[in-house]
């Protein structure tokens, strides 16, 4: 029995059914990732007591205690989020040795729960990229094709749970860096409403866009891990206080009624037919399962990932200044003064990608760059908040692509970092107006990669694009696990 195929929800009732143990549904974890760690490489850090962890859950259940449904199940976390005792190094020379004294809110909820950690998994560095490939450890590659990249910036844990590596992963999302990965690996990535999930923990790229969100290989997993990590957390200032149903046990396929907007500027010229084909394809089975799709249009949808790369690099310009050399991560040697340090510290500690985004983000806060660019992006952040709430008024949810292609290969945009960027256009203006978002599978290429469909809902509407994403994968049969590796 191949217990690493199965979803989260079907471990949790072979469980309760003494059908099969924790310790063996981490065995056999463990025993794919010996089989495809090699070819994928999606973990920085394996944990060393995963069976402990294992053996203890298998206690609990034997002596009759009532755990939470996730208890026993294995789950990765991405590596710019804390964790106590466990190396947590963003994917960076800069935090190669860094040992967290505390765990991240999410991961103390984790723990609580009886989930098993895994280990840590690879990303772009500092969470900065789109492919996984400027982590400075090394590169992983997509578990449908390993001469294609799996996304970024949370590649290592959307391969992870693509390739069997683990049952469910944590990633961060910035500006569709848990969509996009989950889009190219075939699987769902949920981006949260920004203030549901405490950021207490997950080490800042752009504080004011980050969002931890959830990765699984159904909705169902995907909104079980949600609903454990969601929550007000009083160490977390921009945590919103509010109370969160059961989003699993909420999930609904009833769409009938459901008003889907379909953005035309997301539909441009630079997203390639076979995406378009695609994701309209599931736009009408959703409209044949009961749902009503109307056009729209986003006009300043244009100026968004404009608007975002200034935000975004000038919060990281100031979030990235701490990693100096003098208080902990790491520090050059040989050098002749203060200053010195400074300047070889931070020259060879980041990777050409941080360092474009700091000098980026440096540059538009300066004085004589202020207005014209940063506080200008502020207010088209502004603008773009309004065009939003302006179409929830005649919409429930908003169906788009998450990336205007399937995956490519590394290197394709390594020479053409503008156009790198500007394959954000599906998934940055979520996180500029703080809206949840979820990547679900909706076909393939001809060369077999995956191609993503995206929802997105009002604030805190999760149920809502949930339930829409839960009919989908009712209404399409499932979404089965693939992939080559």
């Amino acid at each position: 029995m191949k217990l690493y195929r199965k979803t989260a929800s079907e471990l949790s009732a072979m469980l309760r059914k003494r059908e099969c143990s924790a310790a063996e549904i981490c065995k056999d974890t463990l025993a794919r990732i010996h089989v495809a760690e090699d070819r994928i490489g999606a973990y920085i850090t394996q944990c060393e007591d995963v069976m402990q962890q294992a053996q203890k859950v298998d206690k609990a259940l034997a002596a009759g205690e009532v755990l939470h449904p996730l208890a026993g199940i294995p789950v990765a976390v991405k590596d710019n989020i804390s964790t106590k005792g466990i190396r947590t190094t963003c994917a960076s020379r800069m935090l190669e040795h860094y040992v967290p004294p505390y765990d991240a809110t999410v991961i103390e909820k984790l723990r609580r729960a009886g989930m098993i950690l895994i280990g840590k998994t690879n990303l772009d560095e500092f969470a900065m990229g789109a492919s996984t490939e400027t982590s400075y450890f090394k590169k992983t590659h997509n578990p449908h094709n390993t001469e294609y990249v799996p996304g970024g910036s949370s590649g290592g844990s959307a391969a992870a749970v693509a390739a069997g590596e683990t049952i469910l992963a944590l990633g961060s999302d910035t500006g569709g860096s848990v969509r996009q990965p989950a889009a190219f690996c075939g699987i769902v990535g949920l981006k949260p409403t920004y203030g549901s999930v405490s950021r207490y923990g997950l080490i800042a790229y752009a504080s004011s866009l980050d969002q931890i969100g959830a990765m699984g290989r159904s909705v169902h997993d995907t909104a079980m891990l949600y609903s454990l990590i969601c929550g007000y957390d009083k160490m977390d200032a921009t945590s919103v206080q509010k109370s969160y149903p059961d989003f699993a046990a909420a999930c609904s396929a009833d769409i009938r009624g459901l008003r889907i907007g379909v953005p035309k500027e997301y539909f441009g010229d630079n997203v390639h037919p076979a995406v378009q084909a695609a994701v309209w394809k599931g736009i009408r089975l959703l409209e044949r399962g009961g749902a009503v799709v109307k056009e729209i249009s986003f006009p300043s949808m244009e100026y968004a990932v404009n608007a975002y790369y200034i935000i975004a690099s000038a919060e990281a310009s100031s979030n990235l200044a701490r990693y100096d050399g003098v208080r902990y991560g790491f520090r050059a040697e040989k050098t002749d003064s203060l200053t010195d340090m400074y300047v070889k510290t931070r020259s060879l500690g980041f990777g050409d990608e941080v360092k474009r985004r700091i000098m980026l983000g440096t540059f538009v806060l300066s004085t004589e760059c202020y207005d014209a660019y940063y506080k200008k992006a502020l207010l088209m952040q502004r603008r773009i908040k309004q065009e939003f709430a302006d179409a929830f008024q005649m919409c429930d949810v908003l169906i788009t692509p998450v990336y205007p292609t399937a995956a490519f290969q590394p290197g394709a945009l390594a020479e053409h970092p503008l156009m790198r960027y500007t394959g954000d256009i599906c998934t940055v203006p979520a996180n500029i107006a703080g809206l949840p978002a979820i990547s679900v599978p909706c076909g393939m290429t001809e060369q077999g990669l995956p191609i993503g469909m995206q929802i997105t809902g009002p604030h805190f509407a999760e149920q809502t694009i949930l339930n829409a994403a839960y009919a989908y994968e009712t209404l399409c049969g499932g979404f089965p696990m693939g992939g080559a590796v």
